[in-house]
């Protein structure tokens, strides 16, 4: 008798222990053979055990997301289609949670929240047809795939058209890929060889305290001229730290911009109120600010940073690297076509001491290096200039006989301008 319950228990313990295995992978859709299916990512995730994987056949998932569990969610080839796209529900998106900074609503096409190990890999996150109003710039929030008080990694992911439709001028929303903790929350995100594309305010995000993001090898590019918002092609800021290299940013581009305005103009790579992070081996191009990194008296410095070996070309009214901080180091860089200045060591953001600017090749600017009149004690060492019309300038405004075609003011512009962050 002992036996014959002793050898259920095992069959029964070997059921379970079989049916655990076999739910390990899920599909959406029917390309795998002798694997689970169901008929949306929501329900395979629903029925996935944590540390599952969820696979995702070729198709179109018109579906809101919510991943609260270690998770692999993974797009899959079948035989010559190879795209798995996440697009608004009929009738639009809708919110589905709220920011951990701000509380405003937020519509997350791809939500992953409070959870370890999830990672989203060959993936199209589609924010088109959306279905929310410009008319008055709504509060809600559209993000195409936001880690939130959540880690993993972001692989071969295709963001696009996180963007309001119609009169949508200077609607500060619409994100791409976005990370963010709150509440003594973390996060750790590694985002990387993805593409993010027609995104109204952000490409790539990751903000707050306790975040860590390192976004490495990816393709940013947005709107061009655009009265939708201020766009960034990625930032860290608030207090996230991290790393960004070897990414392609561009065409951010406000088109109302002057150069005495303050606080809305675009940048390819803005690092605000976020200190230690390092930029390096990237290319920036067709932006306002280049690469930016910016202090705020409230939300706090941007300092101790490296900007090294980048590429940055292009920047439109503004600066190619503007350093509105202390104690960062900008070397190797190589800049061309700066409308104002190629680096900008910029004491009109307050005291900037420390700062170390050396190694870079500098041509067509209207300043090779300007550094603020009130700015304190920083290094400007041995850097090559080719057709700068001042090599080293001290002021934090440059004049140029093309100011007419170049869009330059006079020094006595009034106010200074600040490229425009982005915190939901």
């Amino acid at each position: 008798m002992t036996t014959v319950r002793a050898a259920i228990i095992s069959s029964v313990f070997l059921l379970v222990l079989v049916g655990q295995i076999m739910a390990a992978t899920v599909q959406v859709g029917t390309c795998r053979h002798g694997v689970a299916t169901f008929a949306t990512i929501q329900a395979a995730v629903n029925a996935s055990t944590a540390g599952g994987t969820v696979l995702v056949c070729p198709g179109t998932y018109p579906e809101q997301v919510t991943i609260d569990k270690a998770l692999t969610l993974k797009g899959v080839e079948s035989g010559t289609l190879d795209a798995a796209v996440v697009v608004a529900p009929v009738g639009g998106v809708v919110q589905n949670t709220t920011s951990l900074a701000t509380g405003g609503p937020i519509a997350a096409q791809i939500l992953v929240t409070e959870s370890n190990d999830v990672d989203v890999s060959n993936l199209t996150i589609d924010g088109a047809n959306n279905g929310i109003s410009s008319t008055g710039c709504t509060p809600l929030n559209l993000i195409g795939l936001y880690y939130q008080n959540a880690s993993g990694t972001v692989n071969h992911v295709a963001a696009v058209n996180q963007a309001l439709t119609g009169n949508s001028t200077g609607c500060q929303v619409g994100l791409g890929i976005f990370v963010q903790s709150g509440h003594s929350g973390t996060s750790t995100v590694t985002v990387s060889n993805s593409h993010v594309e027609n995104y109204q305010k952000n490409g790539i995000t990751g903000n707050e305290v306790g975040t860590t993001v390192t976004i490495t090898g990816n393709s940013v590019v947005g709107q061009g001229r655009t009265n939708g918002a201020a766009e960034n092609s990625i930032q860290i800021g608030f207090g996230a730290t991290g790393q960004i290299r070897s990414n392609v940013a561009m065409d951010d581009v406000w088109a109302p911009d002057t150069i005495s305005d303050s606080a809305d103009a675009a940048s390819g790579i803005l690092v605000f109120a976020s200190s230690g992070v390092k930029v390096s081996g990237n290319t920036v191009g067709n932006t306002q600010f280049g690469i930016a990194f910016v202090s705020d008296p409230t939300s706090g410095p941007a300092d101790g940073g490296t900007i090294t070996g980048n590429r940055v070309s292009a920047t439109h009214i503004f600066d190619g690297i503007e350093l509105c901080g202390s104690s960062n180091t900008v070397h190797g860089n190589t800049i061309h076509g700066s409308d104002e200045s190629a680096v900008h060591v910029d004491s009109s953001c307050g005291p900037v001491t420390g700062n170390v600017v050396n190694g870079n090749t500098i041509n067509d600017a209207c300043a090779g290096i300007m550094v603020g009149t009130a700015a304190g004690s920083n290094s400007i060492g041995s850097n090559a200039f080719f057709n700068t019309r001042n090599t080293v300038l001290t002021a934090d405004r440059c004049t140029a006989p093309l100011a007419a075609a170049r869009q330059l003011n006079s020094a006595s512009a009034a106010k200074s301008p600040r490229p425009s962050p982005a915190r939901p």
